[in-house]
């Protein structure tokens, strides 16, 4: 039997611990015997930006992408995006970006250099206020995969995101013809119409978790602004 051993820990603010995991060559990071992300299991987080940039129909996007995780919808955004683009992280824990500097390395490659990266270690509702309030530019698209989707169980602050409020400030927070994509590790129709309510049209998908077609299905809402 492969032996699970624990690399290191970070504390979530306000919250509790994170845990980056080995198993044999993988990684995890686990929160209360919560499996969050793992190399295992990229699918459906490259699915996000890939089907995204598709939407979008554009090379060179700026793009906000709510947490950083192991990197897979980065990577993912930097191979589809053209050499003008722009990918604005928003990572809350700079452990992670550590790890990913670290035991992940070789995961990590050269993403966290690309010049079409402008990483910031916040929280990504602050990003998206910037935008609402002209401190910065509004983006092509928003990409939040940010706790565990909508029902969030990492951090409670999380929660706003998915508000009424939060999401109205994202739609707010795009360029014209501008997408809101979400991954969730489960669906939520309540969120579907809660995204319907704040001024989205809205297409739902599912992708496996692996790219052999198996794995958990998981969720992702694409939500473009309705024109008023």
């Amino acid at each position: 039997m492969i032996p699970r051993d624990i690399l290191a820990t970070a504390q979530v603010p306000d919250g509790e611990e994170l845990q980056l995991i080995s198993h044999g060559s993988d990684f995890m990071i686990v929160f209360q015997r919560n499996e969050l992300m793992s190399t295992r299991m990229q699918y459906s987080e490259e699915q996000l930006a890939i089907q995204t940039m598709e939407r979008l129909d554009m090379s060179e996007p700026r793009m906000l992408i709510g947490g950083y995780g192991m990197g897979f919808t980065l990577r993912a955004a930097l191979r589809q995006m053209g050499l003008k683009g722009e990918a604005v992280v928003a990572e809350l824990m700079p452990e992670i970006i550590e790890w990913a500097q670290g035991p992940m390395a070789e995961l990590t490659g050269d993403c966290l250099d690309d010049p079409r990266l402008d990483l910031k270690i916040c929280d990504v509702a602050a990003l998206i206020d910037d935008a609402n309030d002209g401190t910065c530019d509004k983006f092509d698209a928003i990409l939040l995969d940010v706790d565990n989707g909508p029902d969030g169980i990492v951090r409670e602050e999380n929660n706003r995101l998915y508000s009424p409020t939060g999401l109205g400030k994202s739609r707010d927070a795009l360029r014209p013809g501008g997408i809101l994509a979400v991954w969730s590790a489960a669906p939520d129709h309540r969120f579907t119409r809660k995204l319907k309510d704040a001024g989205f049209q809205v297409e739902e998908r599912f992708f496996r978790a692996r790219p052999n077609n198996k794995g958990p299905r998981h969720h992702i809402w694409f939500a473009q602004p309705r024109q008023r």
